[in-house]
């Protein structure tokens, strides 16, 4: 058996020198104990290495494994330095007690492991296991359906197929410094929230190979800031002009709004309401405990204005929903389009009162989001001679400490009555007495729009 110092040269003039037929020789290297080539009758070199390798049989004398020839791969697709690298790789291994070949497959199954724990795929998953759940239209989470677009269009979309060992906190970061530059802070708390449990989640089911979580250490306040309560309320023009904007508005996100507008309640608990949990004889809608933030329950006694409302709207054949564009069969979501066409139509419809009062000034709508609707209507409850409590229940704020537990008394009556002086305020918000002028919340001349008369001069309707 020769040897030599093998180089690039030397190994292609192998090839010229093929064994003879059914034989093999090999050319065995003078820098790396053991390395070598194997030549075959047809020219064909493979890079080996001759060890004791454990599992080989053993000399009766010695009780050494007997030194045992293992390829290591075929010269073109492996280099001649790689193959070097290789195989001193396999002698310290051996040094160690290591077989090769089993750390060989380790590496192997971890990296399939790996390719298919894609970001991806773990995402998936979650939605499909903790978001969701087994029922599409009744997710397990209260906000399911708005998590996982949010998981889908911000994590999903950026990582892909990116193994999910692989993101790190620079990552998550990026997500969330984004939202914050885009100048939607409270959004980026969201998203920080989501990924976390993502990542709390697929650590609990030991699974995807994961032992630590990128946003471990990350504390909303410290990298986003503190979450500001927001306090933003309608003035009462403004609301004024959101009646008569959702009133233009067609199905079925102008429905929609006015009974956000009417019951103060969530805008999912509206958007996903079935007829299924309406009474309309008895004039109630149970909103089921699975729907609820609170996951109890929720009674909302039903006045005639949101009785007219549900009158109007379409009843369909392949759903129950009432709002929807699937024909019932999926109730609406995404609401940023809707929203952007609401803020246009209000800003029109209080320009139209300041040129009808004659005033050239261009105004402006300060930014509020539709949640702002349900603070506008429980800030309006308290200027109204209603007990705070019962305020709170009307929009399901549950009652605090042991009351919850041992007071079960419904108040539908307390909250048919709050709800029903709501709806008449709101009318004369919509049609105010002259001189009537407020912001909602401000003492028993609160809810007036700033120019009551000029909607009153063009006819707008009232509620029905």
């Amino acid at each position: 058996m020769s040897k030599r110092t093998l180089n690039d040269r030397g190994l292609k003039a192998l090839a010229r020198k093929p064994a003879p037929k059914g034989k093999t020789y090999d050319v065995m290297d003078a820098i790396v104990p053991g390395f070598g080539v194997r030549v075959t009758e047809t020219g064909r070199r493979t890079f080996i290495l001759v060890a004791r390798f454990p599992g080989s049989p053993r000399n009766p004398k010695t009780g050494q494994p007997n030194p045992t020839r293992r390829a290591l791969g075929e010269y073109g697709a492996l280099t001649l330095d790689k193959a070097r690298g290789k195989a001193r790789d396999w002698l310290e291994m051996l040094r160690k007690g290591t077989d090769p070949r089993e750390d060989e497959e380790r590496r192997r199954v971890a990296e399939q492991r790996k390719r298919g724990n894609s970001f991806r795929l773990v995402a998936e998953e979650f939605i499909r296991l903790a978001v969701i759940g087994a029922d599409h239209e009744r997710p397990k989470q209260r906000k399911g359906h708005e998590t996982k677009r949010d998981i889908e269009k911000e994590f999903i979309a950026r990582w892909k197929d990116r193994p999910v060992t692989d993101i790190t906190a620079h990552d998550v970061m990026a997500v969330i410094d984004a939202a914050v530059s885009r100048g939607s802070p409270y959004q980026a708390h969201n998203l920080l929230g989501h990924i976390r449990r993502l990542f709390n989640w697929a650590i609990a089911r030991g699974v995807y190979g994961l032992d630590r979580s990128p946003c471990d250490r990350m504390k909303p306040r410290d990298v986003i800031g503190p979450k500001a309560l927001r306090t933003r309320v309608l003035t009462g023009a403004e609301l004024a002009a959101l009646w008569r904007a959702a009133e233009a508005t067609p199905y079925p996100y102008g429905p929609l709004f006015r009974i956000l507008t009417l019951t103060g309640q969530r805008k999912s608990e509206v958007a996903q309401a079935q007829w299924s949990e309406f009474d309309l004889e008895r004039k109630l809608w149970t909103i089921p405990a699975e729907r609820m933030k609170a996951d109890a329950p929720h009674v909302v006694p039903l006045t005639d204005d949101v009785i007219a409302v549900l009158d109007d709207l379409p009843r369909f054949k392949k759903g129950d929903y009432l709002f929807s564009l699937t024909f019932g069969e999926k109730p609406v979501n995404g609401f940023s389009k809707a929203k952007t066409n609401l803020d246009e139509a209000i800003l029109e419809e209080l320009q139209k009162d300041v040129d009808e009062d004659k005033e050239r000034t261009k105004i402006k709508l300060d930014p509020f989001v539709i949640h702002d609707i349900r603070r506008t209507m429980r800030t309006g409850l308290s200027a109204l001679p209603i007990p705070p409590d019962v305020a709170e229940l009307v929009i399901a704020h549950a009652r605090p400490g042991l009351r919850r537990v041992y007071d079960q008394y419904s108040f539908e009556a307390e909250k048919r009555h709050a709800l029903e002086l709501w709806a008449r305020r709101l009318r004369d918000i919509v049609l105010p007495a002259p001189g009537n002028v407020g912001r909602v919340g401000e003492g028993e001349g609160m809810m007036a729009s700033q120019a009551g008369t000029s909607s009153s001069r063009r006819g707008v309707r009232a509620l029905r």
